[in-house]
């Protein structure tokens, strides 16, 4: 048996060490809180970040016109199982704006397939049928969704619209077109917009007729008379043209437009003098058209006031050079004045300019022919 002195000792020495193993052991659970691992901090980062990362990059690269770039970004995510939503819209993009309608639409097809809420891809899809000729298979699609689509710059109720054109659907179209401007689909505006888009498709009657609704649905609504005018100097129908025409002078008095086709509309009725004054008024409301310069100079030849005419079909050729009958009028007010050099430089252009690549001279019948 230990004396007490060394049992003292003994027992104080192992309260001592009692203490300190329990000291080291919170402090091997304290450091590792305070100090974290490394390869905790150098972690590499989940697999959605780098993909949400790559289709920005590429969204990035379309925008800054690298195409191909872009194409090789999201040909490296498609490849990836499953394949990351939105790729294949993106690859829908730039197949249409490089016009590759096949390997568009098959890509926004493929995106309607993983999603079919995606309704940029659909209207997309719609947007191709209708530019290769398949109207009616494109109405389905357009009509799901009417949102804007701004990364294309295609508003899918125009689209729609066109497409009701081209199958016959008229009301259908007058519809869609006034979703397109806010308007009341029964409103004067939406029968007149109806009317001069079905003109641009070259579908006189039905504009006619659509003009014609659009006077019933207000008699004072501008632009309608001038249609109908319009349509009517298509038609040959001079008289009736410029009686619409004076109906929406009244109307509309300060439109430069209306007295350049009234102008060309009393021209093509003899009344040379009306003509003038129609387009001078043209010329002070819209300066830097060249129409009423072109057709005041064959106004004044008409009259036979060529030195008058050639100033104002100088002026138009300086604004524009590329336009054939202002320098076949030119050529015949230098003619009528003995500049015949002049002439003739101004015939060789005008016939380069109707049939480019051929060298044809100055002479024949159109150098003959009176305004």
């Amino acid at each position: 048996m230990l004396p007490s002195i060394f049992m003292w000792e003994y027992t104080s020495f192992g309260w001592i060490m009692r203490r300190i193993h329990f000291s080291f052991s919170l402090l091997l659970m304290i450091v590792p809180a305070c100090f974290p691992q490394t390869e905790a901090r150098t972690a590499p980062p989940t697999v959605t970040p780098q993909i949400t990362s790559s289709i920005a990059d590429a969204r990035t690269l379309i925008t800054q016109g690298r195409l191909q770039d872009a194409a090789r970004e999201l040909d490296v995510l498609a490849a990836q199982q499953p394949e990351p939503a939105g790729v294949e819209r993106l690859r829908g993009f730039i197949a249409y704006q490089q016009n590759k309608m096949t390997e568009a639409s098959e890509a926004f097809a493929a995106a309607v397939r993983q999603d079919p809420t995606d309704m940029e891809s659909l209207q997309m899809r719609g947007v191709i049928l209708f530019r290769t000729g398949q109207a009616a298979e494109a109405i389905p699609l357009l009509e799901k969704a009417h949102a804007a689509i701004s990364s294309s710059n295609i508003d899918p109720n125009y689209v729609l619209a066109l497409c009701y054109i081209t199958t016959g659907r008229y009301d259908d179209a007058r519809h869609a077109f006034a979703a397109e401007y806010g308007f009341p689909y029964d409103s004067a505006a939406a029968w007149l917009i109806t009317a001069r888009l079905l003109l641009r498709r070259e579908l006189v009657q039905p504009a006619a007729d659509a003009a014609q609704k659009a006077l019933q649905a207000d008699p004072h609504i501008p632009l309608a008379h001038q249609l109908l005018g319009e349509i009517a100097l298509a038609k040959g129908d001079t008289a009736g043209a410029i009686a619409e025409l004076e109906k929406e002078r009244e109307i509309n008095p300060l439109d430069g437009e209306l007295y350049e086709r009234l102008g060309d509309a009393y021209l093509r009725n003899g009344r040379g003098a009306d003509a003038q004054q129609a387009l001078d008024r043209a010329i002070l409301l819209e300066p830097n058209s060249t129409g009423p310069y072109i057709l005041l100079g064959k106004a004044l030849l008409y009259q036979q006031n060529p030195v008058m005419a050639t100033m104002y079909l100088e002026r138009a050729r300086a604004m524009d050079p590329a336009n054939a009958m202002t320098h076949m009028l030119l050529g015949q007010a230098y003619r009528t004045t003995g500049r015949r050099e002049d002439a003739a430089h101004e015939f060789e252009t005008a016939a380069k300019l109707k049939n480019p690549g051929t060298k044809t001279q100055a002479s024949s019948s159109d150098s003959q022919q009176r305004p």
